[in-house]
């Protein structure tokens, strides 16, 4: 049985993904400081017999120990809010690039033999082409961003100079049950207005577009490259552009609310549009997205509780 330990395990994908790879035969362990954790996530987990384990991913001494016939590493650990990262910079350069240092470095050293880190699209920036593919420039526009690419490069570093196993996931607009605070995307924000009778709330002049995927999808993604083993850099999407006005007057249509958006300042940090070119993890791992945006949409707004209060 491989046994995989998830650091941010009790976040947002990182609990999905705990549970999802359960149910597939995996030995899963968490790791987690709990600093941001969904507390609905974390029931799950401990309901499913996972185990948590409580603590910083800097701290080494405890990394190492909970390591121990640790066969692949998922490191899901990160801040993850744009608006915020641009009020607290080094918070996230702290939290996020040496979060990652300090998982790699205890990774190798206690010879875990593949790591998968969780990047992010916005390690490209604002879009040159469309759709964004592996090869696209890398250019962040925000600290955020600008964290997860020096993420990528430390896992880089690593493997050139000490022989570490790894993939790369450039993760685009993921949504579904569990998403809570800071990880709280438009698709989370928009159901939790709509489900209290209030109309969502659109920055900028809603335009703007985004390729959106649900977690599950996104775990699959994540047991794909495990099973494999594939070393390389993979984008995660649907391969699907919306705008964000048709999100709105999707999830307004299925809630069957008569109202429409309110429209405010765009954000810092938000680029004008984002599509991904799928076809490398289609081609290389097989993978392909099965739950529509309508079908994802549907299956949020009929959950009786969303862990996003």
């Amino acid at each position: 049985m491989v046994r995989v330990l998830v650091t941010g395990g009790a976040g947002f994908i990182g609990h999905n993904l705990a549970l999802y790879l359960a149910d597939r035969g995996y030995d899963v362990v968490v790791y987690d400081s709990l600093e941001r954790a969904s507390k609905l996530g974390v029931i799950k987990v401990r309901k499913k017999g996972i185990p948590v384990i409580v603590g910083d991913v800097r701290d080494e001494g405890k990394l190492k120990s909970s390591l121990r016939d640790v066969d692949v590493v998922v490191h899901a650990a990160a801040y993850v809010d744009v608006e915020e990262s641009f009020r607290k910079p080094l918070m996230y350069f702290n939290n996020n690039v040496l979060g990652t240092f300090s998982t790699v470095k205890c990774s190798v050293e206690s010879n875990v033999g593949f790591v998968v880190y969780l990047s992010s699209a916005a390690v490209y920036g604002e879009p040159k082409y469309l759709p964004i593919d592996e090869k696209h420039p890398l250019e962040p526009i925000s600290p955020y961003g600008l964290s997860k690419l020096m993420g990528e490069y430390v896992l880089n570093f690593y493997s050139r100079v000490y022989g570490l196993k790894y993939a790369i996931l450039r993760i685009f607009n993921v949504y579904g049950p569990g998403q809570t605070g800071s990880y709280a995307g438009v698709v989370s924000k928009f159901i939790k207005r709509v489900k209290k009778g209030l109309p969502p709330i659109i920055y900028g002049d809603g335009f703007q577009t985004r390729d959106f995927i649900y977690v599950d999808d996104v775990s699959e993604a994540i047991r794909l490259v495990i099973e494999k083993r594939v070393c390389d850099v993979f984008n995660v999407a649907s391969g699907k552009e919306i705008s964000i006005n048709r999100l709105a007057e999707i999830i307004l249509k299925i809630s069957r609310l008569e109202i429409k958006p309110i429209y405010e300042a765009a954000r810092p940090g938000d680029i004008g549009h984002s599509v991904a070119d799928i076809s490398k993890i289609v081609k290389v791992l097989g993978f392909k997205p099965k739950v529509c945006l309508e079908s994802g949409l549907r299956k949020l707004l009929n959950i009786t509780y969303l862990d996003t209060v």
